[in-house]
């Protein structure tokens, strides 16, 4: 199932029938993909879900075993020269791949393939590598940068030549938190403010989410979902999709009844409300992310304006850095995510009574 939201109108790049096998084993199956002018489209997907090849393919950097690729309406001819497609792109990798030159000369490659030669390449090089907080490092061997400078200095190389789209394959990834950050930041800017194109493969959700305009999920070489980040990451298409992106309280249950737009679930022990429009007893599953879940001691009863309270004791208690992952086993298990500073608070510890508490608008179901 591939859930489509709002697009814009213009597609800069469609790929149709794209079908890739290795070994015999299929590896990427995409029926229609388009990416539309002007956007960000983030690909995600876990290990060996086929995101690199996509974007390999797409670049047209790996011809596809099956498919065609159209750039602004044209196609690209099957088994003929790409060069002058590729003249049009650029990419920037997980390794920066940078040439055994100094930073300018390296920033200065793509202009060179391209013809664009002396004072305006020297231009364009000196505005990019100033853009991206790197121009002192000019003159400086690209064997002697940090890895984010290299990471700095391959992106500048990719925007000097103004492509039409740029790729972007875990560009940073191999960065520790504060270079990754800084980085993170300097390109959304970037990227933002020109407009640029872009297909960018990542296999972390926040960088997804805070970069792309539409999300697609890969799994297994298809398609799962393709939207806008909001609607993948709060109704995602599939339990696939939902424990893909962090969705950790998935309920197996069926409708009791509906009512004011509202479904009833049994879950075993439980009755949750969500909103939806399902048949009376249609098999579901009921999914809730965990920081739309919250905690209060038990069993008292707190005021909330939240439809579904369950009530159950804390089994473990996770920390995740500012936050910390609390799991509660009642009637079902739950998951929530909350701060440092509410758990002490709380007061919470493994075997405590809590109720946990989640709006009906913020339960999703999947049919089974």
């Amino acid at each position: 199932m591939t859930a489509v939201g709002a697009e814009p109108r213009e597609a800069l790049l469609v790929a149709e029938g794209l079908l890739t096998r290795r070994d015999g084993a299929v590896v990427l199956d995409v029926p229609h993909l388009a990416v539309h002018a002007g956007e960000i489209l983030a690909v995600v997907g876990p290990n060996g879900a086929g995101k690199s090849t996509l974007l390999r393919v797409l670049g047209l950097l790996e011809p596809p075993g099956a498919g065609v690729i159209r750039i602004r309406g044209a196609t690209v001819a099957p088994g003929g020269s790409t060069l002058a497609w590729r003249r049009r792109m650029a990419a920037a990798f997980q390794d920066p791949l940078l040439c055994d030159t100094t930073v300018a000369a390296n920033v200065a490659l793509g202009l060179r393939l391209r013809r664009t030669g002396g004072g305006a390449a020297d231009e364009r090089v000196a505005s990019w590598l100033g853009r991206l907080g790197v121009a002192h490092l000019a003159a400086r061997p690209a064997r002697a940068l940090s890895g984010g400078e290299a990471q700095r200095v391959s992106l500048a190389r990719a925007l000097a030549v103004d492509p039409e789209i740029l790729f972007l394959d875990e560009p940073f990834s191999g960065l520790d938190p504060p270079a990754r950050e800084a980085l993170l930041a300097d390109l959304e800017g970037i990227l933002r403010e020109g407009r640029t194109t872009t297909v960018f493969v990542t296999h972390d959700r926040q960088e997804a989410l805070r970069l792309g305009d539409r999300i697609a999920v890969l799994m297994g070489g298809r398609l799962a979902q393709i939207d806008r980040p909001e609607i993948v990451f709060a109704a995602p298409a599939s339990e696939e999709v939902a424990r893909f992106v962090g969705i950790e309280t998935i309920l197996p249950g069926r409708v009791l009844a509906r009512r004011d737009g509202l479904n009833v679930v049994d879950v075993g022990g439980a009755s949750v409300e969500a909103v939806g429009d399902l048949p009376e007893g249609a098999p579901v599953l009921v999914c809730v992310r965990p920081e739309d879940v919250t905690l209060a001691p038990g069993p008292a009863e707190a005021p909330t304006t939240a439809r579904n309270r369950i009530a159950g004791r804390v089994d473990r208690i996770t920390p995740l850095g500012p936050q910390v992952r609390v799991r509660v086993e009642g009637p079902v298990a739950v998951s929530a995510l909350i701060t440092r500073q509410s758990r002490e608070e709380l007061g919470l510890e493994p075997g405590c009574a809590v109720v946990a508490s989640f709006k009906a608008s913020a339960a999703h179901l999947l049919r089974r």
